[in-house]
């Protein structure tokens, strides 16, 4: 009986002793990150961030309690159908508690039927900022009537036939086309400057340590993207040759290709320890920004030699004949009219759409921001090689992993 009290004792110790060790071990983390949690880091130096921008921006991000924060000249963006309204209100919760909640931009609901009542309510009451709802134009959305519609019906069955994705769907082919050369023509937009796509039943795994639109407009970037991958080549069967015929007539007009991120768009070269996973029948390798995010600055857009390129490439019926989707002609048009440094990967935002993610890499980022992913995770794409995000590095605006110290003098950005 001695012994087994005895014995009781010293577990009872041992235990005491585990949970004392464990209560130093995460006291010393929670001093470590704390004031990251109460917002006020504010690192000069800034190791495998995994940010190929010298620097972001500085910023202190203060405790929020009576704290004002500026905004751009912006808004954010859905494209979405009333059915879609709980995957609308799972995206914008997500994006409200992850950054909008401290800065209370507008909503931009488009769709080309009108929103009936309850999707107005419950996207109004879910936005920190104003709602607003636009009926897009039937002749911005509809198929245009110089398609030949005997030759469109062929090939919708055709693709469809053959097992292309979304091959046989038509109000896919009015999205794609009305994303790739219409959306910037809403009067709803006329008096924005940037815009924060967004699309339902989307995730934000991270607090945003900064203002997106504001690091868009001091460092003169016209194009954000956190995902980039290759496009499936049997929906764009003959884009690139159109995009050819484009860059032949319209030579001298635009940048050269030295001076543009053409490199990115055609580079088939080993990067890592990969080569492109498809085989291109063209020069182009088929890599573009995953559009479902992206943030831009209307005003490219808006811009005579963007329209110039979207009508060259609509003239030719492709949206409908085949299923060109938007992301690879917006990444397209982007990468040869716009210079490599006006382009930018936020890699510090954590997001997932299915099926892919991405999450910084960097183990004090995802404590910092708060992130709700694993770098390593199956759907994090980032380096995998189905990604092209090494193809950006390589041809794009390249990769630094030191944050350098700012000067005194540096704008303080919340």
């Amino acid at each position: 009986m001695i012994y087994i009290f005895f014995k009781q004792i010293f577990l009872m110790r041992k235990s005491q002793n585990i949970d004392i060790s464990y209560t130093y071990l995460s006291q010393r983390a929670k001093e470590q990150y704390d004031l990251s949690r109460r917002r006020n880091y504010f690192p000069d130096l800034k190791l495998s961030r995994n940010s190929y921008e010298d620097y972001t921006l500085d910023y202190r991000r203060d405790d929020e309690f009576g704290c004002f924060y500026q905004r751009e000249n912006a808004t954010i963006l859905m494209l979405v159908r009333n059915s879609e309204l709980e995957g609308a209100l799972d995206s914008m919760r997500s994006l409200e508690d992850r950054f909008n909640k401290r800065y209370h931009y507008d909503w931009t609901f488009l769709n080309d039927v009108p929103f009936d009542q309850e999707f107005i309510e419950a996207t109004t009451a879910m936005a920190s900022g104003k709602a607003q709802y636009a009926l897009i134009p039937p002749e911005d959305w509809d198929r245009p009537q110089w398609i030949n519609e005997t030759l469109f019906e062929a090939r919708l069955h055709e693709m469809e036939t053959d097992g292309v994705l979304y091959g046989g769907s038509k109000s896919y082919r009015n999205m794609c086309r009305f994303n790739s050369g219409f959306f910037f023509r809403q009067s709803i937009l006329d008096n924005y400057d940037y815009y924060f796509r967004v699309e339902p039943n989307v995730e934000y795994y991270c607090d945003f340590p900064y203002d997106p639109f504001r690091v868009m407009r001091l460092k003169g970037k016209k194009y954000g993207f956190v995902i980039s991958l290759y496009e499936y080549e049997e929906t764009i069967p003959t884009l690139w040759d159109t995009v050819e015929g484009y860059l032949e007539t319209n030579e001298g007009r635009i940048l050269n290709k030295e001076d543009s991120a053409y490199a990115f768009l055609t580079d088939t070269d080993l990067v890592g320890k990969y080569y492109p996973i498809v085989d291109s029948n063209s020069n182009y390798n088929l890599c573009h920004f995953w559009s479902n995010f992206e943030i831009g600055d209307l005003n490219f857009f808006r811009s005579d030699e963007y329209k110039t390129f979207f009508e060259t490439l609509d003239s030719k019926g492709g949206f409908y004949y085949e299923r060109w989707g938007d992301a690879p002609v917006h990444s397209i048009g982007v990468s040869l009219l716009l210079r490599p440094d006006e382009i930018i990967h936020f890699d510090e935002l954590g997001y997932f759409h299915s099926p892919f993610g991405t999450c910084p890499a960097s183990h004090g980022v995802r404590l910092d921001q708060r992130c709700r992913c694993k770098s390593d995770a199956e759907s994090v794409i980032d380096i995998e090689p189905h990604s092209c995000l090494m193809r950006w590095w390589k041809n794009g605006s390249g990769k630094y992993f030191l944050k350098e110290v700012q000067s005194q003098n540096s704008e303080n950005v919340l």
